[in-house]
């Protein structure tokens, strides 16, 4: 069904002129390269202790619920952009709106009613993360454009002045992006959209989510999509699992390539306008903890892809986990980082990811900054199961996170606490990073510790870049989840084998089961591959009634929330960083911590924090407006009310 679209248009406002040179947020990563860089420094340490609240604006989404829909929208986390002194951003039901800089007012919205599709989108539900920028010469005139993939899989495209439908872009205004990726017409609410699309010379380029998790070996797979920014004709796909006869369909045995899935590039993208590359950061495949149903390394899984956005063709590409069996998924959009290494200056990409790693590349190469060595890690007792023998070790950067678990791991804080943990840990299996999964019951064992956990280590907030001081920033947790399977019926699943549930176990009283630091922000050095400091984010538990007592120093946020709070953001002065802590720790007690916060760059000192409200999830972004510098982030959804909230100084 062709759903019905309107545009709210509540005034229409020409482009500010202003005595002031105004810096603007123009991608949802501040560039094409994801750096969350901004140089404006009219907040900085001298001053910073003043930022106070500004404005905010109310998504539209909750004022639909219940009379116009029963759908309720999850978590506010989109990232807004703000060209020519107006904000754009999107909601979590997919609609976008347009908002004036300096007051927050609303300009115009657009509905493109999207939970009429009668389906959630895939995953993550009505969660959205942020819309794409286009201007340039259509026919005789020039055109302004915001971009959207919804959840329900349309890229539309909107006028930017007046939030209309670009009636020559698709059919009217709206392309169909699921129909390539579904091998029955079914299989669409296994497939959304969430993340901004990525715009680069002219072309669209889109990734998705698909259904995680699934019982059975079929699934869709996420191929990476690429549109005409002024038709939305399809341009190019490029297939994350090889088809007949394409380099790498040999890593996907059985011809595993015909029914496999996932393998989708569900975060954020990266690009480099000027060699025409887009960077792509790829997921794991289906199903995420057993892969005896697709034997081999199953490119290009787990892999940074760079591709030319031009023709879609392969440039390079890196894979860091081979057979994936972690739900180790490169979770945020790469940054991209001009570098000094021994005297060489570099054109690099630096790549996060969930097991704790910063992989290191020359970006148009795709060659390693610093040696990655594949080394012999442990192989999996599951019967039908066949493990990679090797996983690939950066040797530099150290990792940011805490890889793999031992007794030593565990714990401390009191005796009686220490043998508590240990009792718990000791029904499940532990050991170093790439543990495979165990079956349920094995050797008497629940399942195996994964340290970091399915959600990382870092997750969809990805990495900010300080082009002056070298520096890369980072929020990641030191958090497990467990790894492990269960027997499946065959002739009900079609497979052997089906994950267990990865919620890791609680350690003594509630307590987190490893020692802190829980959340931390780490920077780290580019130019050296080293750390130049870490610091733990947020108090966590230490004022648990077991703990008070200890006057210990902030543990860090110790929840998987802590993880949905967005990434950083860096400016010429300062670095940005929200904090989303909610957490029971045992009967009685539970911390629940909603922060902004700006850290020293250098040192990692907190110069400033603020209470909110509404959780933050949003990654921040700032912008200066007829000479006022405003940091905006967004806060609340999932029955808090869907804000941005913008901060700048009386």
């Amino acid at each position: 069904m062709r759903h019905r679209s309107f545009a709210l248009l509540i005034c229409a406002c020409a482009l500010p002129t202003t005595a002031f040179p105004d810096t603007e947020w123009r991608y949802y990563g501040g560039s094409a390269g994801s750096d969350k860089y901004s140089p404006v420094a009219q907040i900085d340490a001298s001053n910073v202790k003043h930022l106070q609240p500004a404005w905010s604006w109310v998504s539209p989404d909750d004022a639909l619920v219940p009379t116009v829909t029963k759908e309720r929208p999850g978590f506010f986390k989109p990232t807004p952009l703000m060209i020519g002194g107006v904000l754009y951003t999107s909601t979590g039901f997919s609609q976008v709106a347009a908002i004036d800089a300096g007051s927050g007012k609303t300009i115009w919205t657009f509905d493109p009613q999207a939970y009429l599709a009668g389906r959630r989108p895939a995953n993550s539900g009505w969660q959205h993360r942020g819309v794409a920028y286009w201007e340039g010469r259509v026919g005789n005139r020039t055109e302004r454009r915001i971009l959207i993939a919804t959840g329900t899989g349309e890229l539309i495209a909107l006028d930017a002045t007046s939030g209309a439908l670009i009636d020559s872009f698709g059919r009217n205004g709206r392309v169909d992006v699921q129909a390539a990726l579904i091998r029955r017409e079914e299989d669409r609410r296994f497939v959304g959209f969430n993340a901004p699309p990525m715009i680069v010379n002219d072309v669209v380029v889109l990734g998705c989510t698909v259904f995680d998790r699934p019982t059975a070996p079929q699934m869709p797979a996420g191929h990476i999509q690429a549109f005409d920014v002024r038709t939305g004709a399809p341009k190019w796909i490029f297939h994350t699992v090889p088809q007949d006869k394409e380099p790498g369909v040999e890593t996907w045995g059985n011809e595993s390539w015909k029914y496999s899935g996932n393998t989708n590039a569900w975060a954020p993208m990266s690009a480099d306008p000027e060699l025409g590359l887009v960077y792509v950061p790829v997921g794991t495949p289906t199903n995420d903890y057993f892969g005896g149903d697709r034997p081999g390394n199953n490119l290009y899984a787990e892999s940074l892809l760079a591709l030319d956005a031009r023709t879609g063709k392969l440039a390079w590409h890196f894979q860091g986990v081979h057979h994936g069996l972690w739900d180790y998924d490169f979770p945020a959009a790469p940054t991209l980082a001009d570098i000094t290494v021994d005297g060489k200056r570099i054109k690099a990409i630096a790549q996060i990811s969930k097991q704790g790693f910063t992989y290191v590349f020359d970006r148009a190469t795709g060659k390693p900054v610093w040696p990655i060595e594949e080394r012999a890690v442990p192989q999996s007792t599951v019967p039908g199961e066949k493990t990679a023998a090797t996983q690939p070790f950066p040797t530099k950067p150290p990792p940011f996170a805490r890889q793999g678990i031992t007794t030593d791991d565990l714990i401390d804080f009191t005796p009686e606490l220490r043998a508590e943990a240990i009792r718990i840990a000791s029904e499940y299996t532990m050991g170093p990073l790439f543990t495979p999964p165990t079956i349920v019951g094995e050797n008497g064992k629940k399942g195996v510790l994964q340290v970091p956990s399915a959600a990382g280590g870092a997750n969809w907030g990805g990495s900010a870049f300080d082009p002056e001081l070298g520096y890369l920033y980072l929020e990641s947790a030191n958090i497990l989840s467990m790894a492990a399977v269960v027997k499946g019926d065959p002739a009900r699943h079609k497979t052997a084998y089906l994950i267990q549930n990865p919620v890791g176990p609680s350690g003594p009283q509630g307590l987190p089961l490893l020692k802190p630091p829980y959340g931390v922000v780490t920077a780290i050095d580019l130019n050296k591959g080293e750390i130049a400091w870490q610091v733990a984010h947020g108090d966590g538990p230490r004022d648990h009634p077991l703990l008070k007592a200890l006057n210990l120093p902030p543990l860090g946020a110790s929840s998987h929330t802590f993880l949905s709070s967005g990434g950083p953001l860096v400016t010429k002065s300062l670095l940005f960083v929200n904090q989303v802590q909610t957490r029971s720790d045992g009967p009685g007690y539970s911390t629940t911590e909603f922060f902004m916060r700006a850290f020293d760059k250098k040192t990692g000192a907190v110069v400033w924090e603020h209470k909110m409200k509404e959780p933050p999830f949003g990654t921040p972004m700032t912008y200066e407006l007829k000479g006022k510098q405003y940091v905006v982030v967004s806060t609340g959804g999932a029955g808090a009310p869907g804000k941005l909230v913008a901060f700048a100084l009386p």
